[in-house]
């Protein structure tokens, strides 16, 4: 079975060139994203693999139906850029990888919280440059600190596991209680009340429309003047617009992103010798307590590892009739 990959680094031909002999598929990978620009280049493929900003929408699908897909691989657990609906009626199955690893993006989003608070990336500037003055530098103590988990879900318990270790008080939101969150201790409240009581708010859900711009000019007057707002969930979260409002009014005291509406136009690229005509990213990359990195939470080996397998693994069920093991995998 040939598999066409689209938005491939280095990173991603490695892991799947490494775990790909035990499946004997034939892989051909393409560097640029997925979308109509594109998808006539897909030959004699059974199968594409996609990433998080691959467009999939109607076009595409049918586009790849002609073309003889049968399977769309994800290898990410967002699918929000799949029209799923155009994806049935074409009868392409759609599998994800649903828990690669939750430890690596709960991982990051407690170093975004740490580096904001205690503003380490400024100190290490400034002792490069022989300046060893604390002033500017101080933070505050996790320790009882009520942080809310907006999502409970394989990375909102393990985020959960590691703020409980700091001495935290832990409140959250999901439409799905965890029973074992309530069992050491984690309190689910309304979504008012998550918003209103925290201190720390770590976002750890879908994007889905009911939580498009969940985080808006409304919901942050709802929250405590300075808190600090987390985003390695999904840009589109984040009404951003409203955000920068929330900053300049010091509504938000820190801001960690390591997702953004607009990313599929910047993220995983070197824009380094270019001049990025996005003035929203500007503008967030330009307030001293706004911290941004480019979708690097899940970036960790043992996740790549599981996403490289989890992926080969699902097609080689599915191209025998077979339903992935996971079936939290399937998709369509």
């Amino acid at each position: 079975m040939k598999v066409t990959f689209f938005s491939t680094k280095p990173y991603d031909r490695e892991f799947f060139d490494r775990f790909n002999p035990s499946f004997g598929f034939e892989l051909e990978y393409y560097e640029t994203h997925l979308g109509p620009h594109i998808v006539n280049a897909v030959e004699h493929a059974t199968a594409i693999c996609a990433f998080v900003n691959d467009k999939l929408n109607a076009e595409v699908i049918d586009v790849l139906a002609r073309k003889g897909i049968k399977y769309i691989a994800l290898r990410c657990a967002g699918f929000n850029n799949v029209d799923l609906e155009a994806a049935r009626q074409a009868g392409l199955r759609v599998c994800r990888v649903p828990a690669y690893s939750p430890e690596a993006v709960a991982e990051h989003a407690l170093a975004m919280i740490l580096t904001l608070n205690r503003k380490t990336h400024k100190a290490y500037n400034r002792v490069r440059e022989q300046n060893f003055s604390l002033k500017g530098l101080m933070g505050f103590n996790l320790h009882g600190k009520i942080i809310g988990i907006i999502g409970t879900g394989n990375i909102g318990r393990a985020f959960a596991r590691l703020m409980r270790g700091f001495g935290c008080t832990l409140i959250a939101y999901d439409v799905v209680e965890s029973d074992e969150l309530k069992r050491f201790g984690v309190q689910y409240l309304p979504l008012r009340e998550v918003f209103a009581q925290s201190d720390i708010l770590s976002l750890h859900c879908p994007l889905l429309e009911s939580t498009r711009h969940l985080i808006n000019a409304e919901t942050l007057r709802q929250m405590k003047k300075g808190v600090m707002i987390i985003n390695t969930s999904r840009g589109g979260l984040i009404d951003s617009q409203a955000v920068l409002e929330g900053l300049r009014f010091k509504q938000i005291g820190y801001l960690g992103i390591d997702v953004y509406e607009q990313e599929d136009k910047l993220f995983f690229r070197d824009l380094s010798h270019t001049i990025i005509d996005d003035d929203t990213i500007q503008l967030l990359m330009s307030f001293p307590n706004v911290l941004v990195t480019g979708h690097q939470a899940f970036f960790t080996s043992e996740a790549m590892e599981e996403i490289a397998l989890t992926t080969l693994k699902n097609l080689a069920r599915l191209a025998q009739g077979l339903e992935p093991e996971n079936p939290a995998a399937v998709v369509v």
